[in-house]
This record gives structure tokens, sequence and C-alpha cells, in this order.
């Protein structure tokens, strides 16, 4: 069924547990998060980025994730993840997204509150839940030390001011993770989680999942993040079962990719102690 994350968050937040958003470029990827989580009973935030247009159009997308939602007899949402562009994030509302982020967490606070503002006030309307970015979560590539990294970590005043005024309904914070591949080891801020965590009821999520270590987004999973993104970590996992079982043609290539990517997700709903939902 598609559902917008709202009551899922707020069950996450209860029984402390994440709940997985699987990013996906394609119908295969899309189809094999959707089976896992319909044969492990489990909510799922399927996710497609902005940023994964040039693979798929917004309208493909749409449709390949509104289909397999509301099919599935457990609670999926449709999110658009890592929105920028205004028109494409109002484009996805119009679509029938039921969730999107808009990302203007490289802006300063000011324009940040402006920006989502703005979304909110055309998403609410419409039953569609708000996700946003204060901090900034940046790149794998240039992550070697907490020194080096481009992430800028979220502080508590900034969390607690932007969603008094954007009323946004969950909120990407910057902890010590990054997105893609580590150079270095994660140095994941517990601390500021906690901080975060005991000041705002707003639900949090965790950008920059993969590569950060199943202790760590377990810790996080049970310390208060309701969402947890992961998307490397499945291409990673096709690429290995591709090279292990070297597949003479395309459809067995399809197979051996669809299963790793399955039971990678498999392995994260176990990290993250999701649980099965009633909606």
């Amino acid at each position: 069924m598609l559902v917008n994350s709202k009551e899922l968050f707020r069950v996450s937040q209860e029984r402390k547990f994440a709940i997985p958003a699987t990013n996906f470029i394609d119908l295969d990827s899309a189809r094999s998060y959707v089976e896992t989580a319909e044969k492990l009973k489990k909510p799922l935030i399927l996710a497609f980025a902005e940023s994964h247009m040039e693979m798929m159009s917004l309208d493909e997308a749409a449709l390949i994730g509104k289909y397999l939602a509301k099919k599935s007899t457990m609670p999926v949402v449709l999110h658009l993840d890592h929105g920028e562009t205004f028109s494409v994030i109002e484009k996805a509302i119009d679509l029938g997204f039921s969730s999107v982020m808009i990302d203007a967490s490289k802006d300063s606070l000011s324009e940040n509150i402006k920006k989502t503002k703005k979304v909110v006030e055309i998403a609410r309307p419409k039953g569609i839940s708000v996700e946003a970015e204060i901090g900034h979560v940046g790149s794998g590539v240039n992550y070697e030390t907490s020194e080096k990294t481009d992430s800028i970590y979220t502080e508590l005043s900034d969390a607690k001011q932007f969603v008094i005024e954007t009323q946004v309904d969950s909120l990407a914070i910057s902890i010590g993770t990054a997105h893609g591949f580590y150079n270095g080891e994660p140095k994941i801020n517990f601390g500021r989680l906690n901080e975060i965590r005991e000041n705002i009821s707003t639900p949090l999520v965790l950008h920059g999942g993969s590569s950060s270590g199943d202790y760590n987004l377990e810790r996080c999973a049970t310390g208060g993040m309701s969402k947890i993104n992961i998307f490397t970590d499945f291409l990673t996992s096709a690429m290995n079962e591709i090279e292990k079982c070297q597949p003479t043609d395309y459809i067995q290539l399809k197979k051996e990719a669809n299963h790793a990517m399955s039971q990678t997700l498999e392995h994260y709903f176990d990290v993250f102690h999701t649980m099965e939902v009633s909606i």
C-alpha cells in the first residue's frame, strides 16, 4: 500500500527501530526492494533521487514506484530523495510521490528555512510528507578524517529553530556519515544524535548509511533515527555477486544482481531492527 511516512515514523520512534530508504534506479532494483519487504512483512521507503533522473525520468519512477507500492500489502512510501530543484519537487508531488525531500543543506540556514517552508506549504494540503536536511552530509570520497570530510555537522540550536519555523515532517541530520564510498573510517557522533533526539520531537533520518558499519547503523537505528538511507551498498553487493558467479548471459546477470540486492536489504532490515507496522 502506498502511504506517506508520518505514521511509520511515529511507530518507529515509539518502538526504536529504523526503516531502510532504498534508492532505486530501474524496475529491477525497485521490484527487488518491494518484493523483499513483502516477503519479510516490513515497511519500506522506496526512494528515487533527483540526481538519478539521467538514468530514469521522474515520470517513469512515479509509474514504477506507485504500481509496486499499491500492489504491496506492506506500507511503502514513494519518496523523492535529495530534491534540489523546486520544479522537480513540485512535479513529484503532482505525479503522486507520497513523500518529498527538499535538500537546501548547502544554503544558509535562513535560505534553507525559506525553501523548506515553500515545499511544506504545497505538500501538506495534499497529505505528502516533507523531509529536509540541516547540516550537510558530504561525499565519502572526501572522507579521510573528521577534519577532512566535507560534511558539516548539525548544530542543536539550528535544528530547533529549523523545525519550529518549517514544521517539517522529518529532518535529516549530519552526524558523521557520508554519501558513497569512504576513503577513511566514518566517525559517528552519537553524542550529537542523542542531544538532538532529546530536544526535538521531529523524526530524524540518516543519509549516507552505506559502508558506515553495522554496529554504527544499529546504534543509530535504536538510538533515534527513524529512517536510514542505503544505496551504494546495493550496487556493491550486486557487482560482487556478478563477479563471483560470472553469469554467461544478460538474463542470468540480472538475476544474480537482483538476488544480491534482496539479500543486502534483508541484512539491513535485521541491522535496523525494522518491525512490522500495521496501517
